[in-house]
């Protein structure tokens, strides 16, 4: 197979700092890179797409011909390109030069192009289309919501007839409305992640009326979520449905209405529930230090304790009922069956739980004593709940794990 030529010859895409496309739209865009990073100039301002515009210069520096159509053409129209469909100019440094791409092959998988500064006609492939067809759109930067990440401390969220409120507790996330409670820490960075990431399917409206914000349904909004960044806030406001599961929305601190994808507002419709920590502990079999377990009647006081010799293990004794060393076995089993427990769901009162009777009711402390955890356990029927001291309400536990645990502790209280 012979050596294919490329159509610009000993350019490289990092010395590209200039571009213009003219799509099939009909639309131009001119591009400039500044300080590193590519720039939307015209026919707007504003940060471009660094993925789409690498995409391109890339591929004007690799691009190859598949094969000379023509070298003197006696007229371009067969082709497309006496009014080329798209049009890339392009300069890298002194050096200015453009492509302009006309129709497809009979076969379609090709497309007739040229260089301005040469007669012939040649072809490259046809999946070259969606990487030089590109709208202002298509080339701009379309995150919607600007913040600095590391610097969130508060989320609240309206949405759904509900708000949710969570703020930053030092490096913990705790929800303060509608309840008062832990937060599962990635579920809400999950949430921040998910916010940073929003992008614009369409711009609708580039400097929006209040009659504009009526008729999208953002006078009402469907939902609103705020970002709090120290001292500064990031809102977006999501109003009604658009085309192709879209929502219209608006950064508030913009002029535009634009639309994106209408499952972010079903993720702003989750309730408090979505977000709250499911482990019923925190601690973690590794780090747990003194265990005290009431169960019928009886307390059975466990205590980890250093091993004796260089790299002894530590060993677990029973304080009481009857002092002994524990089987470490067992004990690695109660440990993990204990912090792994998680919550299926939550209620709001802890009425008809079989709390006020507890069956079972857990003390752990952990991290050299530091901390600790506190789970009481009651059974109604069937069902299993758990409540924290700090927390409203109960947790609904599941039954099976909670029997496993019974199961362990009868087996290290002997």
């Amino acid at each position: 197979e012979t050596k294919k030529e490329k159509v610009f010859a000993s350019l490289q895409a990092d010395k590209i700092d200039e571009i213009k496309v003219t799509s099939a739209a009909g639309d131009a865009t001119t591009l400039k890179k500044e300080g590193g990073a590519w720039q939307v100039t015209a026919p707007v301002a504003a940060k471009a797409d660094e993925s789409e515009v690498t995409g391109m210069t890339s591929a004007l520096s690799s691009l190859e011909m598949v094969r000379v159509v023509d070298e003197n053409p006696a007229s371009l129209n067969d082709y497309g390109l006496s009014n080329p469909r798209v049009e890339v100019d392009f300069k890298a440094g002194a050096d200015s030069r453009k492509l302009l791409i006309g129709e497809k092959s009979p076969t379609g998988g090709d497309l007739f192009a040229k260089r301005n500064d040469e007669k012939r006609v040649f072809m490259i492939p046809a999946v070259q289309e969606t990487t030089f067809n590109r709208t202002t759109f298509d080339l701009r930067d379309k995150v919607l919501l600007k913040f600095d990440r590391e610097k969130v401390d508060g989320v609240e969220v309206d949405a759904g007839g509900k708000t949710l409120t969570i703020g930053k507790d030092g490096g913990d996330w705790k929800i303060a409305k509608p309840v008062q409670t832990r937060a599962d820490f990635g579920s809400v960075e999950g949430l921040v992640g998910r916010l940073q990431t929003v992008q614009m399917k369409s711009i609708v409206a580039s400097d929006a009326t209040p009659a504009d914000l009526k008729k999208y349904g953002l006078d009402k909004p469907d939902a609103t979520v705020m970002l709090n960044t120290g001292s500064s806030r990031a809102t977006l406001i999501l109003g009604g449905k658009a085309a192709d599961n879209t929502v219209y929305a608006r950064d508030t601190s913009k002029p535009a209405v634009v639309t994106v994808e209408s499952a972010l507002l079903d993720d702003l419709k989750k309730g408090a529930d979505d977000y709250r920590r499911k482990d019923l502990f925190e601690f973690r079999p590794y780090n747990a230090t003194h265990i005290e377990i009431a169960h019928n009647g009886q307390t059975v006081v466990l205590d980890r304790t250093k091993g004796q010799g260089e790299n002894a293990p530590d060993k677990w004794r029973r304080v009481s009922p009857n002092a002994g060393d524990v089987d470490k076995d067992k004990m690695d089993g109660l440990l993990s069956k204990l912090s792994n427990m998680r919550a299926a769901s939550f209620v709001e009162s802890t009425a008809k739980t079989g709390l006020d009777k507890p069956a079972l009711a857990v003390s752990v402390k952990f991290e050299e004593g530091k901390k600790e955890d506190k789970v009481t356990f009651g059974q109604a029927g069937s069902d299993v709940f758990a409540a924290r001291p700090s927390e409203p309400g109960a947790a609904k536990a599941d039954t099976a794990d909670f029997n496993d645990v019974i199961k362990s502790l009868d087996e290290i209280s002997k």
